[in-house]
């Protein structure tokens, strides 16, 4: 018998945007380095950790609703907000801490993905 595979992680995640320019701008101020495209591509990607965060254009006439979240871990929410705010972004929410044992805010990107940055509150980590 063959041995299930497993999922080991993301490698990438990809988001439509109307605006790649718009899209790029709002992804930097956020400390997303890029990796590959820019204003002027109809794709580009930037780093995630280890993973990617894509970005395609898509037609105006093409609309989406809600999707979902994406949830990103960072090693400081706090730092992570006030560097949205330094950069003109307005988050959703401010950092709080859930009772899930971590330490979020939300904020949607110009194309209305939303998107969560979170780190483990400390009584939650290991060691």
């Amino acid at each position: 018998m063959e041995p299930a595979a497993t999922i080991d992680s993301i490698s990438a995640v990809t988001l439509a945007t109307h605006d790649m320019g718009r899209a790029l701008r709002f992804y930097l101020a956020l400390g997303f380095p890029l990796r590959y495209g820019g204003e002027g591509a109809s794709f580009s990607s930037l780093s995630a950790g280890n993973a990617c965060l894509n970005l395609t254009t898509e037609g105006s006439e093409r609309n989406w609703s809600w999707w979902g979240r994406v949830i990103f871990y960072v090693s400081d929410v706090d730092a992570l907000h006030r560097c949205a705010l330094r950069g003109g972004l307005l988050p959703d929410t401010e950092p709080r801490d859930a009772t899930w044992g971590e330490r979020y805010f939300h904020i949607t990107d110009p194309d209305g993905h939303e998107l969560s940055f979170a780190q483990p509150l400390a009584s939650q980590r290991p060691g």
